[in-house]
């Protein structure tokens, strides 16, 4: 990997090179630190007009209440605190009717 000493900064920059298709390969060392897998999305835009900001982005926002849900509703799982399977809609239907939700 090649290296670059702007005038702005004291340490050096990676220097990554454009692919033919218009990609780039981040350095190890920084998707490590931003936590980037190959198949993640990144959010990509101008800044200041001459450079890219490049940030990672989750594509479905985080909701506290429905994390918590779907994690008390995986450990039910797991713990075999649940219904069926069921063969029928009849039968589901018959099983909702019998307990209290």
């Amino acid at each position: 990997m090649k290296t670059q000493l702007t005038r702005d900064r004291k340490e050096p920059t990676p220097v990554v090179k454009l692919g033919a298709s218009g990609q780039m390969v981040i350095p190890k060392k920084l998707s490590t630190a931003l936590g980037l897998r190959g198949g993640d999305y990144l959010n990509v835009e101008l800044y200041r007009g001459n450079r890219l900001l490049v940030t990672p982005k989750v594509l479905v926002d985080r909701h506290p209440e429905i994390d918590r849900r779907l994690a008390e509703a995986e450990e039910d799982v797991r713990a075999g605190r649940m219904s069926g399977p069921f063969d029928t809609i009849d039968e589901l239907k018959r099983h909702l009717d019998s307990v209290k939700l």
